[in-house]
């Protein structure tokens, strides 16, 4: 298979291309002139008598990257030096050194689009010449096997039906980063396997995800293995926590993620398969399987996949992001969260009644009687967030007015007070004579911004043990 170029002036076309049959006669005069070389993608005799080359297979379409036709390329020593598509007659003349090319045509024409980037036979010719950068083991399908029984046989799914891995969908997933296929993206808990950007993609066919969101689960990858966030411990854990993926940044407006009405419910493509490709990940490569190390008494749904966008757009404060130091980038925060709760209150008017709401809420988070165990994940709704942006209450006022409702009296915290069992040692309630305690350490709680523009809601998303034996929230910048 011959994808070189030779020395000179070169040309793709197609006979279903009007702007290359117009150029013929400019054709016929460099081929006389300046020796042109002509390789023509669907019909050999093309252009008629001119001697052209059949690119039967596009090879040489595709492996230089030819996206219109016509192009015309100069070649010095076997290296392309200059290239321009369409019909320009200026660009012609001073590419080929002629001075009166095509006289008689119109100044412009536009090209079409090459054989070589149809959509039809993109992903095949893409699996022909470049399947070998692929590593993953092949895994035969018999023709009588239906693909998503097969997958669902060999346990490669969540529960729900995943989309066939084949190798021209993996490489078009591989299309969305400049990261090489055997790049090293994490290590995966439980089991420790090192993950390459190949495998993660092979993963987000699986969930459904288009390209240009691989970039977002590598991220979300990163961070959910890291050290502090612990995910061999969010598996482990017998409470129903999963990793919550919280993306910011313009990046999730251009690939269109729900920051907004539903914003954790179903329907937005984006934002259910970036969730879904990080626990298939961490279940196929890393081995966190449900009734193994996954040891959830009940779970939540969340876990098959959880991840929205905040409205940075409509927010009052600084991002998520931005206020954990990630300002003017496209990132993701995760947080180890069970299902949301939702907060309701549609009479508060003023921002001190709203928080002593809030805070009321707050304090039940797990039991009302564990302080400085659990760390929160408030996601406020726009008409709430409003409230408080008319009291001119940023982030911080916020926090503090929420910490200074959720000290508690140690008294009632005691294990047995107000008949509940559960609660802090006694010994301890002696120890502090009285002293309240806050419900969250003053890093306990994060404060994000999405939901509908209407509807006076908000929600809490509970987290798991916090401190060295639970999990920090790790934000990871999205590269692509």
């Amino acid at each position: 298979m011959v994808t070189q170029l030779p020395d000179g002036l070169v040309v793709i076309v197609k006979r279903e291309c009007a702007t290359c049959v117009m150029v013929t006669p400019v054709l016929a005069r460099l081929r006389a002139e300046r020796g042109l070389t002509i390789f023509t993608q669907d019909d050999p005799k093309f252009p008629d008598g001119l001697d052209s080359v059949f690119d039967a297979d596009l090879s040489i379409s595709w492996h230089n990257s030819i996206e219109t036709v016509p192009t015309l390329i100069r070649v010095v020593d076997g290296c392309e030096v200059e290239r321009t598509v369409g019909w320009h007659r200026d660009d012609w003349n001073a590419l080929t050194g002629m001075t009166d090319l095509g006289a008689d045509l119109p100044p412009m024409r536009p090209g079409c689009g090459s054989m070589s980037v149809d959509p039809n036979l993109e992903d095949e010719l893409r699996a022909r010449f470049s399947g070998s950068v692929l590593r993953a083991r092949r895994v035969e399908i018999a023709s009588a096997e239906d693909d998503a029984e097969a997958l669902f046989d060999r346990g490669w799914t969540d529960g729900l039906p995943v989309v066939a891995p084949t190798e021209e969908r993996v490489l078009r997933m591989l299309t969305g980063t400049s990261r090489a296929p055997d790049d090293i993206v994490a290590v995966v808990p439980p089991d420790l396997v090192e993950v390459t950007v190949e495998k993660v993609a092979i993963n987000a066919v699986m969930a459904g995800c288009r390209p240009e969101y691989l970039p977002w689960v590598i991220a979300s990858l990163q961070a959910v293995c890291n050290d502090d966030f612990n995910m061999h411990g969010v598996l482990a854990t017998t409470m129903p926590v999963g990793p919550v993926i919280v993306a910011n940044g313009p990046g999730t407006r251009a690939i269109g993620m729900n920051s907004g009405i539903n914003a954790f419910g179903q329907g937005n493509r984006a934002n259910l398969t970036i969730g879904r490709a990080v626990q298939l990940v961490v279940r196929n490569v890393g081995g966190g399987r449900p009734g193994e190390v996954d040891r959830a008494t009940h779970g939540n749904p969340g876990k098959i996949g959880f991840c929205f966008a905040e409205d940075e757009v409509g927010s009052p404060w600084t991002s998520l992001a931005e206020s954990r130091g990630f300002a003017g980038v496209d990132a993701v925060t995760v947080f180890a969260g069970e299902g949301p709760r939702c907060i309701v209150d549609q009479l508060a008017r003023d921002a001190d009644q709203l928080a002593n709401t809030f805070a009321a809420c707050l304090r039940t988070l797990h039991n009302p009687k564990l302080v400085l165990a659990f760390d929160a994940l408030v996601v406020i709704g726009p008409e709430h967030a409003r409230v408080f942006a008319e009291a001119e209450w940023d982030r911080a006022r916020l926090l503090h007015e929420l910490d200074s409702r959720l000290r508690i009296p140690s008294s009632e915290l005691a294990r047995g007070a107000g008949g509940i069992a559960e609660g802090i040692p006694e010994q301890i309630v002696e120890q502090l004579k009285g002293e309240p305690l806050p419900k969250f350490a003053p890093d306990g709680l994060l404060i994000v911004h999405a939901g509908g523009g209407a509807g006076l809601f908000s929600a809490i998303i509970g987290g798991w043990a916090r401190g060295a034996v639970g999990s920090k929230p790790v934000t990871s910048a999205v590269e692509r």
